[in-house]
């Protein structure tokens, strides 16, 4: 049997999650990419095919630097500032194929600490 890499495992379970998961005007979709160096987070109504809202650790305007738990919960903090700033109380959380663990469950808790829905 052949062995599948990270990042193959990775697109399958990205491709397998995006079947179920869409976003609404009522409750957009939240997804999250997390790259080499940054986090970047954006709100998306798919039926429209606007962002709503998006927030990165990249780029001078940025919150915070950095891609650890520190950086996610605090990048989450942020997203969710600007969500309820826009009037979304409820989103649909794609993880983008990643495990739900670590800095992708710390962008969750804060999202949700902060009253919205997810």
């Amino acid at each position: 049997m052949k062995m599948v890499q990270r990042k193959e495992q990775n697109r399958l379970r990205h491709r397998r999650l995006r079947h179920k998961v869409a976003g609404t005007a009522g409750r957009p979709r939240l997804c999250v990419m997390i790259s080499n160096q940054h986090i970047h987070i954006q709100i998306v109504d798919d039926e429209r095919a606007v962002t709503v809202a998006s927030a990165s650790t990249a780029g001078k305007g940025a919150a915070v630097k950095g891609k650890n738990m520190a950086a996610a919960k605090a990048i989450g903090q942020h997203v969710a500032g600007l969500a309820r700033a826009k009037g979304v109380t409820a989103v649909v959380f794609d993880r983008g194929g990643f495990k739900y663990h670590g800095r992708i469950k710390a962008i969750a808790d804060a999202i949700r600490e902060a009253g919205i829905t997810c």
